[in-house]
């Protein structure tokens, strides 16, 4: 599930209706967890295929990033939570 979501930091950053739609009721600490990972993991992904990585070596460090950001957003829920 990872790496097919990892395939998504392809394309440029950016807040499209949909995902701003899915925001609503969202903390804002959880928002800017996702905007910071969404810019991060498009620059990773366009910096390792500037560098002539293969692609499946691309979305495979994508993806490993992607659980940080993951693991960061469960911990802001669970704050929020107590």
């Amino acid at each position: 599930m990872l790496v097919e979501a990892a395939w998504a930091y392809r394309f440029r950053a950016s807040r499209s209706r949909a995902i701003k739609e899915r925001e609503v009721g969202v903390s804002q600490e959880v928002r800017e967890i996702a905007w910071k990972a969404q810019v991060r993991l498009c620059g990773k992904y366009r910096r390792l295929q500037a560098k002539g990585k293969n692609k499946q070596q691309t979305i495979t460090a994508v993806a490993r990033e992607l659980v940080g950001f993951i693991w960061a957003v469960a911990q802001e829920e669970n704050l929020l939570a107590t």
